[in-house]
């Protein structure tokens, strides 16, 4: 048993909307992306950090600091499982997804990160240790880059050994922003992806992600279209991962489907299991409830015989589920979410010249936040543009 008195005694969430700077060969741009920073403290000075994201993160901190934090405190931070029902049953009673498994998964993230530091141990090794480096994808290609940008940033990923790359299709396709016609937009896809194709060759495995941004007609189209072109798997094609839909869209076409990083509770990974509507399933710990969840996903997918993998980003958090476990797959080291992250966080692994990632020794997650940085990055506006002063 650990020497220190686990109680948790503190429970705060940072909102965080972080902007950083792109900076590739041929490609410079401003970017920026919303966090939201868990912090975890035990009566005996343990203290451990979640985040989650995808979602605007001031209500994903409201979950936290105005409901889940009054359900824990005085609680032990060794019992994630306890900890997890009991947030379960306080904010999503009737099986609800959303902000509250949001808030629960970065909860889970802080109180696994404590538990590696109460007994001395990274977080994969305290899941199984079944690996000590995970293989990576590299997320590289995104809306705000055109053809040539793409092309020249898939050569430079290339030319640093990764031989696993994935790009943004379907950008907001069904919320039509500029009025630009669907089918317009994934033919400009089609023409992304050959480009990216032809500038790093065959060699290469090519990852798709539409983000749940089409219907299923589209998302057919543009994955008959690509079926020719090496394309590892197509994430999220069909708006809110609709399963029957899914499973529709899998027996139509060659190309593999992965969907569930934005899946809030096990019910729906079940769901997608069961209507047979997926290749890969896609549990993210920052997002589908932590760690605590995210085991049980990996659960399910091992008694079906089914790989698993992360999306939704968020590489350094995800990375201990995927080594710790047997059937852990690859990692997403999401280029855009790794820099907001390393302004939190300073320098984090990145893949060496294979592609694989070495998990961290050190107690915990491995890496901790600056507290200068976060102040400084928590006066700056929301996503919204309020200003927090």
């Amino acid at each position: 048993m650990p020497a220190e008195d686990t109680t948790i005694t503190r429970v705060h969430a940072t909102p965080l909307f972080i902007h950083t700077r792109f900076d590739l060969p041929g490609y410079t741009r401003d970017a920026a992306l919303a966090l939201c920073l868990v912090e975890v403290e035990t009566r005996g000075g343990l203290v451990g950090h979640g985040i989650t994201s995808i979602t605007e993160e001031e209500v994903a901190a409201a979950v936290v600091n105005e409901v889940a934090a009054h359900q824990i405190l005085g609680e032990d931070a060794l019992a994630h499982e306890r900890i997890w029902d009991k947030l379960y049953w306080a904010l999503t009673p009737r099986g609800q997804t959303g902000y509250a498994c949001h808030g629960i998964a970065a909860i889970d993230l802080a109180l696994w990160d404590i538990k590696g530091k109460a007994l001395g141990q990274p977080v994969w090794r305290l899941l199984g240790a079944a690996r000590p480096a995970v293989p990576t994808y590299v997320t590289f290609g995104f809306p705000a880059m055109d053809r040539d940008a793409l092309a020249d940033a898939a050569r430079h990923w290339a030319g640093l050994g990764i031989t696993r790359l994935k790009m943004v299709v379907g950008h907001r396709a069904l919320q039509r922003r500029d009025g630009t016609p669907i089918l317009e937009i994934i033919r400009e896809d089609l023409a992304r992806i050959r480009a990216v194709r032809d500038a790093v060759g065959p060699q290469v495995q090519l990852y798709l992600d539409a983000n749940c941004s089409l219907d299923a007609l589209h998302a057919r189209w543009l994955a008959q279209a690509v079926g020719e072109l090496g394309i590892g798997f197509f994430e999220e094609p069909i708006v809110e991962n609709d399963p029957r839909q899914l499973a529709l869209l899998r027996s139509q076409v060659q190309v593999p489907l992965a969907a569930g990083q934005n899946e809030g509770l096990l019910h729906r990974f079940r769901a997608l299991v069961e209507a047979e509507s997926v290749d890969v399933l896609q549990p993210n710990v920052a997002i589908g409830g932590g760690i605590t969840q995210c085991v049980k996903v990996a659960g399910l997918a091992a008694a079906f015989n089914q790989p698993i993998a992360n999306g939704g980003a968020w590489t350094h958090h995800n990375m201990h589920l995927h080594a710790g476990l047997s059937n852990g797959g690859l990692v997403e080291y999401h280029h855009l979410a790794v820099l907001v992250c390393e302004e939190v966080f300073g320098r984090l692994p990145r893949p060496d010249g294979t592609g694989n990632i070495a998990l961290p020794e050190a107690p915990g997650l491995g890496f901790s936040p600056d507290a200068a940085a976060v102040r400084e990055l928590a006066k700056r506006p929301t996503s919204h543009g309020r200003s927090r002063a």
